[in-house]
């Protein structure tokens, strides 16, 4: 059915009918979106679409569906142009009194997808907030954090942050410090660290690709710190969150046995 034709039809009724029909023009509006939406999924998979590219034409079917279900209001109730131009002053008047920051978001959320500061499935860190980017919407950006919870960061907030991106040719590359007390070598860490991390990569062989690395970071009165880069697959932020603190654990357990076998060997033999 045309919308004239709708039109037409809802000219002729009721207001109840009206009412009816135009609800369920609605809602098949929204059955289609969701079709089209799952088709995008499918699809994607099929063809082995970026996971940022399916997450773009969904947000641009988004927008369509919304330019439709507005276009079917107006011409169901055939309201007048004069509305339009009424309802525009008051969305304009609202945007000046406290809705930019909507306006802004929307806009901020166009540019994220086109200047791909990072991609959908990309491990990032945003200002002081870090997780596995999930979806790009109109207004959000969504993350999935170390607690296994999803944050939603304001577009806005996303263009004015200071953005590092852990995901490099297939990896989320990530990386942290360990810090320790000046209480033996770096050598007899290193010896340590190398133990835990041979340990690590034979135990998850099918899980790493890559060896996990370290190096020595810096040096303080107080102690000194070490940092460790650890490979995991791009886009499975869940298996970092969980190897990530065994890693850590395993080293730090191999050099507390390493301290205790070296304080062991202070102790003055008894007779």
């Amino acid at each position: 059915m045309k919308l004239e034709d709708l039109a037409y039809f809802l000219g002729q009724s009721q207001p109840v009918t009206r009412l009816v029909v135009t609800i369920f023009a609605l809602a098949l509006t929204a059955v289609v979106y969701k079709l089209f939406s799952r088709s995008i999924s499918k699809v994607g998979k099929r063809l082995e679409l970026d996971e940022h590219v399916q997450n773009s034409l969904r947000l641009v079917l988004r927008v369509l569906t919304i330019l439709v279900a507005i276009t079917t209001l107006f011409t169901a109730y055939e309201l007048p142009t004069t509305w339009f131009v009424g309802s525009s002053a008051l969305v304009g008047a609202a945007i000046g009194f406290g809705s930019s920051q909507t306006i802004n978001n929307v806009a901020a959320g166009f540019y994220v997808i086109v200047s791909r500061p990072f991609r959908v499935k990309d491990y990032v860190m945003i200002d002081d907030q870090e997780g596995q980017v999930e979806e790009i919407t109109i207004n959000y950006t969504k993350l999935y954090t170390p607690s296994f919870n999803i944050l939603e960061i304001p577009n806005v907030q996303v263009l004015n942050s200071r953005i590092l991106n852990y995901t490099q040719e297939g990896y989320i590359k990530y990386t942290f410090s360990l810090g320790l007390p000046h209480i033996g070598t770096n050598e007899e860490f290193a010896k340590s660290a190398e133990s835990a991390i041979e340990e690590f990569s034979i135990i998850h062989r099918e899980k790493q690709l890559r060896r996990p690395e370290y190096y020595f970071e810096t040096s303080t009165g107080t102690g000194r710190s070490f940092k460790f880069r650890i490979f995991v697959p791009r886009g499975d932020a869940r298996t970092l969150y969980m190897l990530q603190p065994e890693l850590a654990d395993m080293i730090m357990r191999r050099w507390d046995a390493t301290r205790s076998k070296r304080e062991e060997s202070k102790k003055p033999a008894l007779m």
